[in-house]
């Protein structure tokens, strides 16, 4: 576990180990934003924010295209860890194509205390 990374109690040990990997990534790779998810098998896929002249896409958006690629066909959970107060719509909407409605999704400040928790619906 990362030096800093608050224990959330109601937080199970897969949830805080997306959110460990999730702010692994950010900080790993210097971007604004890192992010994992869970797929129905447990595997789970890591991402940061992409920023390239030709495109552009959220940590969580990629973390969840890079689940697509590798056959998943569902999510258990999603986490992104971001300065950012809120997960954005377009993120919710990324997790809620592959997870369904129902799919927690997990915001993190760059400490790793958990601001948030909502669904992707």
């Amino acid at each position: 576990m990362l030096r800093g990374m608050t224990q959330t109690p109601d937080l199970g040990p897969e949830d805080r180990k997306i959110i460990t990997l999730a702010r692994s990534a950010r900080a790993r790779n210097g971007v604004p934003e890192g992010a994992a998810v869970r797929d129905e098998t447990g595997r789970t896929y890591v991402a940061g924010t992409v920023a390239l002249p030709s495109l552009e896409l959220s940590a969580l958006r990629t973390a969840v295209a890079m689940a697509v690629a590798s056959g998943a066909t569902s999510l258990e959970a999603a986490a992104v860890v971001s300065e950012s107060d809120t997960a954005s719509d377009d993120d919710r909407a990324a997790v809620r194509d592959l997870g369904g409605d129902a799919t927690p999704v997990l915001l993190a400040g760059p400490d790793g205390v958990l601001k948030s928790s909502v669904t992707a619906g």
